[in-house]
């Protein structure tokens, strides 16, 4: 079962695994959104690594809903990375999962590590909590609260269950070391009381666990070998692995990868949220959004998104992707895929004035240059065309390839043309007609006498072209990296 794949760290630590039996030669990973937004770009590297090495080690990998959040989660965010990861072309089988699935589970967990000494009922507020845990360089101070009985704890993490306190009075707090280098572990809060209601457990709940004490306890309930997830967790590792140390329950292996940056956008949730809701852009799939329904919607394909994340690997070391590599991605698959049509956006009218008037002929196009299979197109030629107004110029830079006066190109599928002339708007001065001659022995090929042109430009015949919507997406942002903004400022504002 060891990967055939090119090989990255996170698959080193695997095949090291299966040659140890650690699993018992298992791969079982998976993917675990919180349903607070809509997937972005920086998820499907995600769910390509995830479901990508189960698919690869012929394992098993999960999708379930981190959703131990209720003020933030909604059923649409559920619906919506349902769909965008089926729309990826991975499948989870019968294998979706919640957090809430796990709610009493995870309960008795804590239970657990209060009757054991581990976790206690702190009073202190938010405020005095981040103020107890001190900082990098000095250690934090004992919770009043932090020797409390077990019997006063069980007592009161029930009154907090049973909703006798309002929110954010009390909390439950692992008991581990307020001195350690790893603030993560200065008692981290476990359980919090949220008088919200949920979109699956509705009001049964008032207190809802951590993140991170609810992400550990799923993965193990669930049997995951090897929990992957980005380097921004990986400060958290030590609690996940005293959480299951100390529970004494299955404990697979957290291992972090660097997250996927892309320049001229916004990855975070928060952020984007804020453009959706400050109506900056159309919802949650504007194109212009890095979100995959947005992607989704600008024409990209699940292959070509698949291929970027190959692309672009795995790596321990933060980075920015540029933008073109993503385009090229896209552009790279419709070239194989994708048929041809000409088209033309901002047109200027093209005569040829030895074409007789009145005719017309068809001529043979290729629909797809990278694909004989697709086979060919007619395409009506007449004496008015369109050409797209940078393929002229009246005075044409150096090296200027296209038509100009004097010069001769090849109209696509059709004939060499001949510059002969020009009519400019006397008001303004902007080329509206330009008059050529063509030559009839260059039908659809070279020219019989071997001369040789060095362009070949689109066209659209004027009496049968259709009018049609093009959208043109420019970046969301004009800055590389729209996060590097001085502290205090505003990420939406222009630089």
């Amino acid at each position: 079962m060891e990967n055939t794949k090119t090989t990255n760290f996170i698959r080193e630590i695997i095949d090291e695994h299966l040659r140890t039996n650690r699993f018992g030669q298992k791969v079982h990973t998976r993917f675990p959104p919180e349903p607070n937004g809509y997937l972005h770009i920086g998820h499907a590297k995600a769910i390509c690594i995830s479901f990508g090495i189960a698919r690869d080690y012929n394992g098993l990998c999960n999708l379930r809903m981190d959703d131990t959040n209720p003020e933030k989660e909604e059923v649409e965010y559920v619906n919506s990375i349902i769909e965008d990861v089926r729309w990826l072309g991975f499948d989870w089988q019968e294998r979706l999962f919640y957090a809430s699935d796990y709610f009493d589970k995870i309960y008795e967990c804590a239970l657990q590590l209060i009757r054991t000494g581990k976790a206690y009922v702190c009073d202190l507020d938010g405020d005095r909590i981040r103020e107890y845990r001190g900082t990098i360089k000095a250690p934090g101070k004992n919770s009043p609260d932090r020797d409390r009985s077990v019997e006063d704890n069980l007592s009161l993490f029930e009154r907090m269950r049973k909703g006798e306190f309002p929110d954010g009075s009390r909390t439950l707090r692992a008991k581990i070391d307020m001195s350690s280098p790893h603030i993560i572990m200065r008692d981290p809060v476990i359980y919090r009381i949220k008088h919200d209601h949920h979109h699956r457990t509705l009001d049964k709940w008032c207190v809802y666990p951590m993140y991170d004490f609810a992400h550990c306890i799923s993965d193990s309930i669930e049997g995951i070998t090897h929990s992957i997830c980005t380097l921004e967790f990986e400060n958290n590792r030590p609690l996940y692995d005293w959480i299951l140390d100390n529970l004494g329950i299955h404990h697979p292996q957290q291992i972090e990868f660097a997250r996927l940056n892309l320049s001229h956008t916004v990855l975070s949730k928060r952020k984007l949220l804020q453009l959706v809701e400050e109506k900056l852009v159309e919802g949650w799939d504007d194109p212009r959004m890095p979100t995959i329904s947005g992607f989704r919607r600008r024409g990209y394909t699940p292959l070509a998104i698949r291929n970027f994340c190959d692309e672009i690997g795995v790596s321990k070391i933060d980075s920015i992707i540029e933008m073109a590599v993503l385009e090229n991605s896209i552009r790279e698959e419709l070239n194989k895929t994708a048929p041809r049509a000409m088209a033309v956006l901002r047109p200027v009218k093209v005569v040829i004035t030895n074409y007789p008037e009145g005719k017309t002929e068809e001529l043979d196009a290729v629909n797809n240059p990278e694909d004989p299979s697709a086979g060919t197109r007619k395409v009506t030629f007449g004496r008015e065309l369109y050409i797209e107004k940078d393929d002229f110029k009246e005075v044409p830079p150096p090296k200027f390839f296209r038509l100009s006066p004097g010069k001769e190109v090849r109209l696509r599928y059709a004939y060499f043309v001949k510059c002969t002339d020009c009519i400019k708007d006397p008001k303004t001065g902007e080329v509206t007609e330009i008059h050529c001659t063509y030559d009839p022995a260059t039908r659809g090929g070279d020219a019989p006498d071997g001369r040789k042109v060095k362009a070949t430009i689109h066209w659209v015949s004027a009496g049968h072209a259709v009018d049609g919507e093009v959208r043109i997406y420019e970046p969301l942002f004009t800055k590389r990296d729209p996060d590097d903004v001085p502290e205090g400022s505003d990420f939406r504002k222009k630089p």
